[in-house]
């Protein structure tokens, strides 16, 4: 389920190819991607992260409290690992990248099929690396993505309604928490992991 028709007729066109699969379903937007699911039943779901409407993490998450057998695989272009962790943690059991799409898809489709999760290497690498940036505070990310906005600590402060000082001990958090030398990089590690995603 993806909202790029060249992505979906792409995908199409390969499941045709396959003796063993059977496409039974389309959607645009995570709405439509939950009420397909819920018409087709599908044995796998491919689900891509960035939808309208409603995102791939929480189109997983609605199909999932309804259906908690449901295999569904993450498509995306992006491989920040916040957005695997969040994708898996809401229960996917499988996540691919768009760019290996052609040489992985099939052989993630049968191996989720037959009850395997399937994360690429370099995404669960991400994952083990990084895993103390899913532990920045819902506060810390809302300072981050005004310091990414190009908000001084004077100017997040105010939107913020708080002290400037409370920012900058916020920042110092947010720089130790990401390994990050600066705001700027920081804001590059955050962007990159897919901190502000969702």
């Amino acid at each position: 389920m993806d909202d790029h028709p060249l992505v979906r007729d792409g995908i199409a066109f390969a499941l045709q190819l396959q003796s063993d699969m059977e496409l039974v379903g389309e959607a645009t937007d995570g709405l439509d991607a939950v009420s397909a699911f819920r018409r087709h039943r599908p044995d796998v779901t491919l689900m891509d992260l960035q939808m309208p409407n409603m995102n791939g993490v929480e189109a997983t998450v609605k199909i999932r409290e309804e259906f908690p057998n449901a295999k569904i695989i993450v498509l995306t272009t992006y491989s920040g690992d916040i957005q695997a962790s969040r994708a898996l943690k809401a229960g996917a059991v499988g996540y691919i990248l768009k760019n290996m799409l052609r040489t992985e898809l099939m052989d993630t489709i049968r191996r989720v099929y037959a009850g395997q999760r399937r994360i690429p290497a370099e995404i669960a690498q991400q994952i083990a690396e990084h895993i103390s940036a899913d532990e920045l505070s819902a506060r810390e990310i809302e300072v981050l993505r005004h310091v990414a906005g190009g908000c001084s600590n004077k100017v997040v402060a105010d939107n913020l309604r708080l002290s400037e000082d409370t920012i900058k001990a916020h920042m110092r958090s947010i720089l130790e928490k990401l390994q990050a030398n600066d705001r700027t990089h920081a804001v590059t590690i955050a962007m990159r992991r897919g901190l502000f995603e969702g």
